[in-house]
């Protein structure tokens, strides 16, 4: 198939009819895991061929490339030995996972950089003595994923995010929690690669970056602007990921679109990949990200930090929301600029209490530096493990000067259309959205811009829907952001009690 012929359509009926041969023996929501390594593959033996036809040409015919490939293989991006081919693999007719597995080993060994990626599924596994997929089914599976070509010129180089994107949201029902902890639709990752709008030779870092999807939106958006210029200086990416299965769909979505990428596994929070020579956190230009909202992590998490990176305050213990946020605004450097996609409450939990509240404090100290530079409250039910509606916060340490002491609050909630079985921002919204805040625009309805004394009077409360109304906005407190205010406030009487306690200790009096 030449000419980029697997339209979307296509592509999601042939994972469909994929995902059938395997049902059955795996829960839907790992399907994932055996079918992207598998096109993973499929583009990497694709690619291969294409690159073997082109050296065929330079040197004459196939067989003196195969010679010289096996003396050199830094000719191609990937070398992969005959065995691991995909015709060979298509060949198989018994024993298939043993032979499925030895191949992605083969190809491991072979290439350094695949290490943990292309090889991070047993295709030959067992659980109580029974072979999770059968080798009949693998041959199933392998016929219908042999079916369309993935080379260079027959399918656009997103495939791999577009498969991983219809996969998760055909199977997202029987995946509870975990989708939304690491997949942000599509179009939210596209509008904030708008508005990080990065220019030649910005290192970018995704601190949770999941799939790679919120790093491979900004580096489309660079080709978008840019095209091939090859005179300009690269961007560079960086990602941490908890998950070892989605931290290899992240590593293959950076290879297949040939990004200058480092992507970590490993515990960001606890545990920073990135750090200088001296052992503290490396500084970059721009941040993007979609950590999982909410999060709990103990005290000692942000008491004991080697990093210096909590210096606002510390986050309650029940959303580490604005723990992610500072890790994050400690990893920019000075003219640094951040975008990321949190729970609403996080814009208001706190805001109008009496006494200490430590989500306001902590987004008093950001509001009183000038950093804050814009709120954006999206519409409902576009991501995938919740319905409630998230905002970017647009944080930048360098604000140009017509900026400074002010902050763009925009209010997206209707600007959506329906989908099945989510909502969607259309391609004319998202440009729309992104005008506004690229060319500090207020709109009627969609956006204000406030004061950093606005927003002190509001007692720091930056929703969106506070400053822009629209008709029918229901402002009760969510019952997610009470529970939150909740555990603070017994958090902060169980500090209280033991401080009281260790006082009448002293003066003798026990309880």
């Amino acid at each position: 198939m030449q000419g980029n012929e697997l339209d979307v359509k296509t592509l999601e009926n042939w994972l469909w009819e994929a995902a059938c041969k395997i049902r059955g023996p795996i829960d839907a929501p790992k399907y994932k895991d055996y079918i992207l390594p598998l096109v993973f593959l499929k583009r990497l033996s694709d690619v291969f061929d294409d690159e073997i036809n082109r050296l065929s040409q330079k040197y004459g015919s196939r067989e003196i490339v195969e010679q010289l490939l096996a003396q050199d293989h830094n000719l191609v991006r990937f070398y992969l030995p005959k065995k691991t081919r995909w015709e060979e693999i298509a060949k198989q007719t018994t024993n298939v996972g043993e032979y499925l597995t030895d191949a992605v080993r083969t190809i491991a060994r072979e290439n350094s950089k695949l290490q943990g990626v292309v090889d991070a599924v047993d295709f030959n596994a067992t659980a109580a003595g029974q072979r999770i997929i059968s080798d009949d089914r693998l041959k199933e599976l392998i016929d219908v994923l042999g079916r369309y070509r993935l080379g260079l010129d027959d399918v656009d180089a997103d495939i791999l995010g577009r498969a991983y994107e219809y996969l998760l949201r055909k199977f997202a029902e029987g995946s509870g929690q975990s989708a939304g902890e690491f997949y942000t639709p599509g179009e939210v990752a596209i509008l904030m690669s708008y508005i990080l709008n990065p220019e030649p030779g910005d290192e970018i870092y995704d601190p949770c970056c999941g799939s790679g999807g919120l790093l491979i939106k900004s580096h489309l958006r660079f080709k978008e602007k840019y095209g091939g210029d090859s005179s300009l200086e690269p961007l560079k990416f960086y990602g941490q990921e908890i998950l070892h299965s989605t931290f290899a769909i992240a590593k293959m979505n950076t290879f297949i679109h040939d990004m200058e990428a480092q992507i970590a596994l490993g515990d960001t929070m606890n545990r920073p990949a990135f750090l200088t020579p001296e052992g503290s956190l490396r500084k970059f230009d721009l941040v993007t990200a979609n950590p999982m909202w909410n999060q709990n992590f103990p005290p000692s998490t942000y008491e004991n930090d080697p990093y210096n990176r909590f210096i606002f305050g510390y986050p309650p213990s029940s959303s580490a929301d604005w723990g992610w946020i500072q890790h994050m605004f400690a990893s920019l450097n000075e003219k640094g600029k951040m975008a990321v996609v949190i729970d609403t409450g996080a814009v208001s939990r706190g805001s109008g209490n009496v006494g200490k509240n430590r989500e306001r404090d902590i987004r008093k100290e950001f509001v009183e530096g000038d950093f804050v530079e814009a709120v954006l409250l999206l519409p409902e039910n576009l991501f995938y493990n919740t319905t409630a509606p998230g905002v970017i916060i647009v944080i930048n340490k360098s604000k140009r000067d017509e900026r400074k002491g002010q902050i763009l609050l925009m209010n997206a909630s209707k600007l959506f259309k329906k989908g099945r079985p989510k909502n969607y921002l259309p391609d004319e919204n998202i440009e729309q959205i992104a005008d506004i805040y690229l060319n500090w625009i207020e709109e009627e309805g969609i956006s204000k811009i406030i004061t950093r004394e606005e927003a002190a009077r509001n007692d720091y409360n930056l929703s969106p829907s506070r400053y822009v109304a629209q008709n029918g906005e229901d402002d009760t407190l969510p019952l997610e952001d009470a529970v939150v205010q909740l555990k603070e406030a017994e958090e902060e009487r169980a500090k209280a009690d033991a401080q009281l306690k260790e006082i009448l200790k002293g003066l003798g009096v026990e309880l």
